[in-house]
């Protein structure tokens, strides 16, 4: 029973222009073509999210500040997650944003002087203003670790 097949009755070969489709080359193909275009997405996606850090930046000398109170803008906003007065909403964006910072993989890398850390501050600046706007200053001016001169830079910062 199993020996000897009739002819045309064996495995079938897919036939490209008459010879055996290189069907691994055509696999690596689709998969490096996939791979190309997710990293084309992602990198658009990048420059869009570096276009709205520079659009979004402070004016003037309040990145300078935002970069220098950085550590009691993390604290802030740390008192501020755990508010339970606060509405859920403001505090989700709080907890998005500590994670945001906690990553190791920032929008511009840390290492890169200046840059690194201004992209952070950029952000905190960002939602920051978003939490003054729907929970008011007096919950910013509550949950202060630092001086009252850093809270008149952290409302320049904010535009509040």
């Amino acid at each position: 029973m199993g020996g000897v097949r009739p002819r045309g009755q064996g495995r079938r070969v897919r036939r490209h222009g008459g010879r055996r489709a290189p069907l691994a080359a055509e696999l690596l193909r689709e998969v490096l073509t996939g791979l190309l275009a997710a990293a084309a997405g992602l990198l658009l996606l990048w420059l869009v999210l570096v276009v709205f850090l520079a659009l979004a930046r402070p004016k003037g000398g309040a990145l300078g500040d935002a970069v220098r109170l950085l550590p009691d803008l993390l604290r802030l906003v740390a008192r501020l997650a755990r508010d339970p007065t606060l509405p859920r909403g403001v505090r989700l964006r709080l907890w998005l944003l500590l994670a945001y910072l906690a990553m190791p993989i920032d929008l511009i890398p840390d290492f890169i002087p200046i840059l690194g850390y201004a992209d952070d501050a950029i952000l905190v600046a960002f939602v920051l203003r978003s939490v003054i706007r729907r929970a008011g200053p007096d919950a910013v001016a509550r949950h202060w670790p630092g001086t009252e001169e850093g809270l008149q830079a952290v409302r320049r910062l904010t535009r509040t």
